[in-house]
């Protein structure tokens, strides 16, 4: 199956049932790490697998397990960059070092798919979601955002910071995208479609965290790990909900 048919029917199903978000950060000493969204769409797997592997070549006997970078993407898709803005294009390039895995079971009732890629600095990272959904400017790929059609384009750009001292999440919203949301008649269709999705972060650091301004977090047993779970419309409708701030002890 062509990479581009594959990414953009898999991440449209991610727009069909509940599903959970995951956004992974790894941090190291020296402050190189490793950055992921993985989605589970199992639930959807349970509802309709059998016909869903049917489409995509998946059956009981030949589950799809697929791995592959944008790189690879872009080169089949450099004929439709080229037609893009200047702007556009240095966007879609940011991309360009990301792995995109897609799991496919219809036996184990199993769809999980994973977007990552290395990172020298957190600041690589800025508005890297709200990059993705520009997938979509290219030809034919209006369902093609690699996490599923309007993700990443929550009216806001996301921005981290980390200095070994202190670690920030922080999503700034843009007031003039979300007026012109409140007059987009599709937004509620959105609503609807990710009432039941959960948004979950989980961030690794390599020293003990002192304290997390969000009182909904939870610990690792070494208390160099944090998980917080908040509903897929937060994400969406609320982004700076999503923000918080981390202290690690001297």
């Amino acid at each position: 199956m062509k990479l581009y048919k594959l990414l953009a029917f898999s991440f449209l199903l991610a727009t069909l049932t509940s599903c959970t978000f995951t956004e992974n950060i790894y941090i190291n000493d020296n402050g190189t790490g490793k950055f992921s969204v993985d989605m589970d769409g199992s639930a959807l797997m349970s509802m309709a697998g059998d016909q869903l592997g049917a489409q995509l070549g998946a059956g009981k006997k030949n589950d799809i397990d697929s791995t592959f970078t944008f790189k690879q993407l872009f080169e089949a898709k450099k004929d439709s960059i080229a037609k893009l803005s200047p702007e556009v294009q240095k966007e879609i390039k940011k991309l360009e070092n990301f792995v995109v895995t897609t799991k496919m079971s219809s036996e184990k009732k199993q769809l999980l798919m994973t977007l990552a890629t290395d990172f020298k600095n957190v600041n690589e990272l800025q508005d890297i979601l709200q990059t993705a959904s520009t997938m979509q400017k290219l030809e034919g790929g209006a369902n093609a955002s690699p996490l599923g059609s309007g993700f990443g384009d929550n009216n806001s750009k996301l921005n981290y910071f980390y200095d070994g001292k202190k670690f920030t999440r922080k999503a700034v919203i843009d007031k003039q995208k979300l007026a012109e949301k409140v007059k987009d008649t599709a937004a509620d269709m959105s609503k609807m479609v990710y009432a039941s999705s959960n948004y979950i972060v989980k961030y690794h650091f390599p020293k003990k965290i002192k304290k997390v301004s969000n009182p909904d977090a939870l610990f690792s047993d070494d208390r160099k790990s944090i998980t917080i779970q908040y509903s897929f419309t937060d994400y969406m409708d609320n982004p700076d909900k999503l923000n918080f701030d981390v202290e690690f002890e001297k």
